[in-house]
């Protein structure tokens, strides 16, 4: 496969063809069309699927499935979940990562997960179903992105590349650490994805948000 039809196939972690999946998938996709779809899938996983970390829950999921039967995910969980809940829908989507500071400092950091989808009129737009805090706003309101973090403190950043399957290192920490406290002690991290080529097709420009950040 080349070019956007990587961005349509399913995989062990996007198991978009697993019968709760694809179920979900069926129901969020009646009467609406095609950005319709895209809103009702991401609002889904945004407000619907509890963040681990922001609900104190203790399961780590990794796969699309997993994600819907334990009922919570990590960011990255959950971004795997909306890309097979679209996929399964006939929209192209793919990964994005952000390097993210776990300290005012700038001392530690991990890499946080969200979405990309192809949109027709606008190419690939950002969305990230993490799920709203107080302090954080997602929302899926092309062609503007309103991603809930910005990237203010050196080495941080927002990294360009749209990849068709989820970094290797990100499914490998979700399989190794099966408990809440044990993945936020051992948070994916890397400051630049070069190592990573396989899985990248597309890029695109990014731009500064002008936003405070918090994390």
């Amino acid at each position: 496969m080349t070019g956007l039809e990587r961005f349509g196939g399913f995989t062990t972690v996007v198991d978009g063809r697993h019968p709760s999946v694809e179920r979900l998938a069926r129901e969020l996709s009646r009467g609406r069309g095609a950005l319709g779809v895209i809103r009702a899938c991401f609002e889904w996983v945004r407000d619907r699927i509890p963040h681990t970390v922001d609900h104190d829950l203790d399961p780590v999921t990794c796969s699309a499935s997993e994600v819907l039967r334990e009922g919570t995910g990590f960011c990255y969980a959950k971004s795997h979940l909306l890309a097979a809940l679209l996929r399964a829908n006939g929209v192209p989507t793919g990964f994005v990562y952000q390097r993210l500071t776990l300290d005012t400092r700038g001392t530690r950091f991990c890499l946080h997960g969200l979405n990309a989808v192809w949109l027709a009129a606008f190419g690939w737009y950002r969305l990230d179903p993490r799920g709203n805090r107080a302090d954080l706003r997602a929302e899926f309101d092309p062609p503007h992105e309103v991603l809930p973090y910005a990237w203010r403190v050196k080495g941080e950043r927002l990294f360009p590349e749209i990849r068709w399957e989820p970094l290797p290192l990100v499914v490998d920490a979700l399989r190794r650490h099966r408990t809440r406290a044990a993945l936020e002690a051992n948070l994916p991290d890397a400051s630049t994805l070069d190592q990573f080529s396989s899985g990248v097709v597309f890029a695109r420009r990014v731009e500064t948000l002008e936003r405070p950040r918090t994390r």
